[in-house]
């Protein structure tokens, strides 16, 4: 049987094992932690789910906010040839002239009837033969029928944008228009008649004027033609 001396020792030297585990494990402890804390500061890399420190989601860019590669993105980055303003004022004019071409009355004088639509052109020496009340005898029979024309005209699609920076010409706009007249003879409907035209309008002096028109996929047709059926 184990005297008390001897249960003295055991047990002293128990503790003193269980006390050096425990500083050991504190030490593992501490010397881990540390080391994780210190590899993270020394790289300077945030953790994978940080953003940048200025929101942004990534790429470089120059001290301006822009992209530091020299190119340039986005639609705006181009200058558009037309504003929408002025290719709805060009629009309004080709419209203009065009059902002007097909709106008419037997009682209507050449002179007259032709001024306010040579005004909306570029007084081009076709579109001034052009732009005329029929003649001959379908002009006979539209008198003697008591005939009216109501032409209504409609943008389609543009067909061709640009501007002349050599010569300074000024804008040039193409579009493809839709002009239907319905026709009568004493007030009675008589039917109607649609056509296609590619109409070209420019803007050299800050006005709109229609320079050229032809019927679309048959060149060049005279507005007597249009207008007399």
């Amino acid at each position: 049987m184990e005297s008390p001396a001897e249960n003295k020792r055991t047990a002293a030297l128990a503790l003193a094992v269980l006390g050096l585990l425990m500083v050991g494990a504190f030490v593992v402890l501490i010397f881990f932690n540390g080391d994780d804390d210190t590899s993270d500061d020394a790289s300077g890399n945030p953790s994978a789910t940080s953003a940048p420190p200025d929101g942004s989601s990534g790429g470089s860019a120059g001290g301006d906010g822009k992209p530091s590669d020299g190119t340039t993105s986005g639609a705006g980055a181009v200058k558009p040839i037309l504003t929408q303003a002025e290719a709805a004022a060009a629009h309004q004019l080709m419209t203009d002239y065009m059902a002007g071409l097909s709106t008419y009355t037997h009682t209507d004088k050449n002179a007259s009837w032709a001024e306010p639509l040579l005004a909306l052109t570029a007084n081009d020496p076709q579109l001034r033969q052009d732009t005329g009340l029929p003649t001959g005898k379908a002009w006979d029979t539209c008198v003697a029928t008591k005939c009216a024309s109501q032409g209504k005209a409609t943008v389609v699609r543009d067909a061709m944008v640009a501007s002349d920076l050599v010569r300074g010409s000024g804008k040039t706009l193409s579009s493809l228009v839709e002009v239907t007249a319905a026709r009568s003879e004493d007030g009675r409907n008589t039917g109607t008649e649609t056509n296609s035209w590619l109409v070209t309008a420019r803007n050299s002096n800050g006005t709109w004027k229609v320079s050229s028109v032809s019927i679309f996929g048959l060149g060049n047709v005279g507005a007597s033609d249009q207008a007399g059926g």
